[in-house]
C-alpha cells in the first residue's frame, strides 16, 4: 500500500491529513456511544470521569503519544530545526536570508496588528481572526517547498537562504511579536521557547555528524504532533463555513502579501531574480503547532503573575479555533505559492532575467528546513 505517497498527494498532507484524522477519532470519542464506551469498559479502561470512558484517553504510552503528545513532539522538533541551522553560511545567501525572514515577519506582524486594530478586538477581529493567529501563520514560512521551489526556479544563493529562514521556525518569533505589543510573558517562557532550538544549534554546528543524525526530525515529529493537536479539536470546524473562509483568507494574504512584500525589498536591495520572496509566501505546517505552544506560555506568564489567568484563558480558548485556521491557510499556500512562483518565473523570463544565473560572489550553502 502506498500510504504516504497518498497523503503527500494532498498540499501539506503529512501535517493536514494527520491532524484532520486525529480531529475526526477525537469527535468520535467526545459522542461518547454506548458500545463504544462499553467495550472500553470490558477491556478495563479507567473511567476519565464517572460512567464515560474515552478511547484516547487509555493511559500509558498510547494516551501520551496520541492525546497529549503534541507539546514534547513539538519540543523535539524546534531541537532538529535547530541542529540544520548552519552558522557558517556565505555573504549573499546570508543577506537573502536575512532579508527574507526580515520582510515576512515585519509583514505578518503589521497586517495581525492591523487587522486587531480596525477590528477593534485583537482575540477575535474580522472572520474570527486573532492578531495571534495571523502573526503565527504568516512569518513562518514553509521550508521545505521553498528549498524545493528555489531548486527548481532559482540559483544556489536561494537556497542557501534556507539557513537563515530556519530561525522562523516554532513559535519563538509569535511570542516576540505578542510580547511587543504588550503582553506581558515572563523571560523564562522565552528561554523555554529557545532553549531547544540553541542547544540544537550549537550541536548541530559543533559536530556535521550530529546535524545529519538529527536531519529526519524536521520531518519525522510533524504527523505525530499534528494528530495529538487534533485529539484535542472539533472535526466539524473544518467545515465550519466561518473557520474556512478565514483560514482561507489567511493563506491569501499570506501568499499576495508576504510575496509582494518581499519582491519589493529584493527590488530595493537590487536583486534581479524575485523567486526566493515568492518561495516563501507560504505558511508552514509546523506552524499549526503555534496556538498551543503560545497558549503553554502564556500558562507559564499566569503562573508567575505576571498576567492575569483571564488572558492566559483567553489564548487557551483560542488554540482550537487558531490551530484549524492556521492548517487551513498551510493548505492553501501550498497550493498557491508554486503557482505564483511559476507566474513569476514567466514574468522574469520574458525580461530576460533568468533566475537560475547565479552573482559571481554567491557561495554554496547547503542546509535543510522541512514543513
Amino acid at each position: 500500500m502506498k500510504i504516504k505517497k497518498t497523503i503527500e498527494k494532498v498540499p501539506g498532507g503529512l501535517m493536514v491529513v494527520p491532524l484532520l484524522f486525529g480531529a475526526l477519532l477525537n469527535t468520535i470519542d467526545q459522542m461518547h456511544l454506548p458500545p463504544i464506551m462499553a467495550f472500553l469498559k470490558s477491556i478495563g479502561v479507567a473511567p476519565v470521569k464517572p460512567g464515560i470512558y474515552e478511547f484516547l484517553r487509555i493511559g500509558g504510552f498510547a494516551e501520551f503519544l496520541f492525546k497529549n503528545g503534541a507539546m514534547p513532539l513539538i519540543a523535539l522538533f524546534l531541537f532538529c530545526c535547530g541542529s540544520q541551522m548552519n552558522l557558517r553560511v556565505g555573504g549573499v545567501a546570508m543577506k537573502k536570508g536575512i532579508l527574507l525572514t526580515a520582510t515576512k515577519y515585519f509583514a505578518g506582524v503589521a497586517i495581525g496588528v492591523l487587522w486587531g486594530k480596525f477590528s477593534g478586538d485583537m482575540m477575535n477581529g474580522f472572520l474570527g481572526l486573532s492578531t495571534m493567529t495571523i502573526i503565527a501563520a504568516m512569518t513562518n514560512g514553509n521550508g521545505g517547498m521553498y528549498a524545493a521551489l528555489t531548486g527548481q526556479y532559482g540559483n544556489r544563493s536561494d537556497v542557501g537562504a534556507v539557513a537563515v529562514l530556519s530561525l522562523n521556525d516554532g513559535p519563538f518569533f509569535t511570542l516576540m511579536a505578542l510580547g511587543m505589543l504588550g503582553a506581558n510573558f515572563p523571560v523564562i517562557a522565552f528561554i523555554a521557547v529557545l532553549l531547544p532550538i540553541g542547544i540544537g544549534m550549537l550541536l548541530g554546528n559543533l559536530d556535521p555528524d550530529i546535524r545529519e543524525f538529527l536531519k529526519p526530525g524536521e520531518s519525522l515529529p510533524i504527523p505525530f504532533f499534528a494528530f495529538s493537536l487534533g485529539a484535542g479539536m472539533n472535526f466539524a470546524n473544518f467545515f465550519n463555513p466561518k473557520v474556512v473562509v478565514a483560514g482561507v483568507t489567511l493563506g491569501v494574504m499570506t501568499t499576495v502579501i508576504t510575496g509582494l512584500a518581499g519582491m519589493l525589498v529584493f527590488k530595493i536591495f537590487r536583486e534581479k531574480s524575485l523567486i526566493a520572496p515568492v518561495a516563501e509566501a507560504s505558511t508552514a505546517g509546523n506552524a499549526v503547532g503555534t496556538p498551543a505552544a503560545i497558549a503553554a506560555a502564556a500558562a507559564v506568564a499566569a503562573g508567575s503573575g505576571m498576567m492575569s489567568p483571564e488572558e492566559a484563558q483567553a489564548y487557551k480558548n483560542l488554540v482550537e479555533i487558531a490551530t484549524a485556521q492556521v492548517s487551513l491557510s498551510t493548505l492553501s499556500t501550498a497550493m498557491m505559492c508554486p503557482i505564483a512562483v511559476i507566474l513569476v518565473d514567466k514574468w522574469q523570463q520574458k525580461r530576460g532575467i533568468n533566475g537560475k544565473d547565479e552573482s559571481p560572489e554567491s557561495p554554496s550553502v547547503s542546509t535543510g528546513r522541512q514543513a
